[in-house]
């Protein structure tokens, strides 16, 4: 976990992600990029909703301001790839228990979602991922992803991760000349964490 925190940005309107969106495409001075920073936190009532400190506020949306940037600057590469996967943390699901029936492969290494929850956040992500010709993986840890990378030769991967995640991978995937995009966890914990669906439909 990259955060001496816990973080839940899950009840924040999608129009908060928009704004950070446009932020990360532009480049701004440091005074401009920081009164941005700010109005945002201020606009949007970040404290007041998740009960975070400001520098906790501020270093949070720093990172999300940092990835769009990266995400933007990879998009082309990544939009001529054509042998693609997703890699899916495995905290997203529904249940961290037996009530979860997804079956650890120790050969790939990935979980293999069952599909026992309709209401799963990884039983959706697959489903429309699939749809979309992309292979999934479900993995404990970034360090599962680099004998997959290995064996599959993949182009271009997205990757939902909590940041430090975010940052090994980045990493590895500029060694292995892969394409890559990266989708932040907006709720952290380790266990029933979140991520934005429609943020995974826009870059699918």
């Amino acid at each position: 976990m990259p955060y001496n925190f816990i973080f839940d940005f899950s009840q924040i309107p999608f129009s908060f992600y928009s704004e950070i969106e446009l932020i990360g495409k532009k480049d701004k001075t440091e005074q401009n990029y920081l009164e941005k920073l700010h109005s945002l936190i201020f606009k949007y009532k970040i404290q007041e909703q998740t009960g975070l400190e400001f520098c906790d506020v501020s270093v949070l949306l720093r990172d999300l301001i940092n990835l769009e940037k990266i995400n933007t600057s990879e998009r082309n590469k990544f939009l001529q790839t054509k042998k693609r996967a997703l890699f899916l943390p495995h905290c997203t699901r529904k249940y961290m228990d037996n009530r979860c029936k997804a079956v650890f492969d120790t050969d790939i290494p990935s979980y293999k979602c069952s599909h026992c929850s309709p209401d799963c956040l990884v039983n959706n992500a697959e489903h429309i991922a699939k749809e979309k010709g992309y292979d999934v993986y479900l993995v404990p840890g970034s360090s599962c992803i680099p004998k997959i990378l290995h064996e599959h030769r993949y182009e271009g991967i997205i990757g939902v991760a909590c940041g430090e995640e975010i940052k090994t991978m980045g990493l590895l995937l500029t060694k292995s000349d892969v394409a890559g995009q990266a989708i932040p966890l907006i709720k952290n914990g380790c266990t029933k964490t979140i991520f934005n669906i429609e943020t995974l439909l826009k870059v699918l």
